[in-house]
């Protein structure tokens, strides 16, 4: 008999205000049946309680990536990504922003804030499924994150791809 090794969840933190958005995202993900713990903040202040670990999030994993929206209240995500670049213990995080907006100068001012990547979200379902499914190939599957405080690296080589559940939860 032989046994495939286990798939390590990956850990993404979803910073999104707009709940129709987050329930769309989580079901995006389900869709595109990957292996995720797909964790949700409603703002900027909290996303950095839980990149730092702050009560109520002690227990939050560090994430694989931060899917960042823009316009949110409380802390907006130009803070937050102005914040993460700014901290020691963030900066290595990869934080691909997450918006509606398509406006160059926008673009541009958040690659000079030093954001991973830029992606402008779909208005169709099947369009965001889609987006969802070659994100999480590029940056769960291509790309090698630094390694967790295990020393483990971080490239899935495709097998973020299963027909597994994605495990959500909203914080």
């Amino acid at each position: 008999m032989v046994y495939a090794p286990a798939v390590t969840p990956a850990e993404i933190l979803l910073v999104e205000d707009d709940e129709a958005y987050a329930y769309i995202t989580r079901q995006a993900f389900g869709q595109a049946k990957l292996i995720a713990n797909l964790h949700h903040v409603n703002n900027g202040k909290k996303c950095l309680d839980f990149l730092r670990q702050k009560p109520p999030y002690t227990a939050a994993p560090v994430p694989d990536v931060v899917l960042l929206d823009l316009d949110m209240p409380v802390m907006d995500g130009r803070q937050v990504l102005a914040e993460i670049v700014k901290d020691e213990a963030l900066k290595h995080l990869a934080v691909v922003v997450l918006t509606t907006q398509d406006e160059h100068a926008e673009i541009l001012r958040m690659y000079q804030l030093r954001c991973s990547s830029y992606i402008c979200k779909p208005t169709e379902f099947d369009k965001y499924v889609d987006m969802i499914k070659k994100f999480a190939d590029y940056w769960l599957s291509v790309v090698m994150l630094p390694p967790k405080a295990d020393g483990k690296e971080r490239m899935a080589s495709g097998s973020f791809f299963q027909s597994a559940k994605v495990l959500h939860r909203s914080h």
